[in-house]
């Protein structure tokens, strides 16, 4: 499998970090924005869940039955494309696939008629919220909170995050047992 994922904009904005760090000037700017990426990032991936909508593009094997798509919760399917054992590509036609979802945000991919490709090439959405104004306030306050603690850990001090930053997010976790297609 391989898999292109753009990173996700934080659904909490440098302002917001600034004043609940309480950060009067601009010059930690650079450090804050990117430790809002990094904690975005560590709360996609505790919840399981891509926060703000964006583009996901996956090659799968195909093995016969359906295809899990990799990231959640899936939105829409916006390309499906066969590829052939030496390396072309056929696009298919919406009517040749089809997406369900699963209650925990997961999508599965059905192929009609897959012919003799090896593999499949889909680009799809998926997200929580079309934008961060979407994203529920829980888990924004746990990012401003784990930017902050990645803030203050800078120095090597207290390496561990406090619990309540998993207690807001714990609500949204979802998980998965085992990796089967």
């Amino acid at each position: 499998m391989t898999m292109s994922l753009v990173p996700g904009e934080s659904p909490v904005s440098l302002s917001e970090a600034r004043g609940w760090l309480r950060m009067g000037t601009v010059i930690d700017d650079a450090v804050v924005m990117q430790l809002l990426r990094a904690a975005t990032s560590v709360c996609e991936a505790y919840v399981g869940q891509w926060l703000v909508r964006r583009s996901a593009t996956e090659v799968l094997a195909l093995s016969g039955g359906t295809l899990r798509l990799t990231v959640r919760p899936v939105v829409a399917v916006e390309a499906v494309r066969l590829v052939a054992a030496d390396g072309g590509e056929t696009a298919l036609a919406a009517d040749a696939y089809h997406l369900s979802a699963a209650p925990d945000g997961s999508g599965r991919l059905a192929i009609e008629t897959p012919g003799p490709a090896a593999r499949v090439r889909v680009t799809y959405r998926a997200g929580i919220a079309d934008d961060g104004a979407g994203v529920p306030e829980a888990i924004r306050q746990g990012i401003v909170r784990m930017t902050q603690h990645l803030y203050d850990a800078r120095d090597g001090k207290d390496p561990a995050p406090p619990v309540v930053i998993a207690a807001l997010w714990q609500p949204w976790r979802v998980l998965s047992l085992g990796g089967g297609r």
